[in-house]
């Protein structure tokens, strides 16, 4: 099992590529660990050429699912435009597996089964940090099948 665990904050997309064989966990290395987008505002080609580069990365690497920190639609931490649109090109990218993870549901898993290895040792970048936490999470949903809090969603 592949995750891309994705992280957007403003106009950046943060990945990081986390796998899961045998209950083995492994930190995948990947070409690009950040995607940012200007201005998209009316670029139809900009988002284009996101949904593109996007897509030939989760394809290249096989990857299986995608886990997204879902944000908020109004308020003090409310998503960005560009942040939006990012995530529905995700969504939309043939033959993935795209999963909106609340904070509620990360800070729920990761108490339940917290990571088993410091954040320092796993050789990401800080900013990665979000990112890795969305795949671990996700892995371990599938895993071990904590599904009651999709279903209250």
């Amino acid at each position: 099992m592949r995750t891309l665990g994705v992280e957007i904050t403003g106009s950046e997309a943060l990945l990081c590529l986390l796998s899961k064989e045998e209950d083995v966990f492994d930190i995948r290395d990947i070409r690009q660990t950040r995607f940012t987008l200007g201005n998209i505002g009316q670029d139809t080609e900009a988002m284009r050429k996101f949904h593109f580069d996007f897509a030939k990365l989760v394809e290249d690497y096989k990857i299986d699912s995608i886990a997204i920190r879902q944000r908020a639609h109004k308020g003090k931490f409310a998503g960005s435009a560009a942040g939006f649109k990012m995530e529905t090109a995700m969504q939309l990218i043939e033959g993935s597996d795209v999963k909106l993870l609340s904070s509620t549901e990360v800070k729920e898993q990761l108490k339940r089964n917290p990571v088993p290895v410091d954040f320092a040792d796993t050789g990401l970048k800080k900013y990665q940090e979000q990112a890795f936490h969305n795949a671990y999470v996700y892995i371990m949903r599938k895993t071990y099948g904590h599904e009651e809090a999709e279903q209250a969603e």
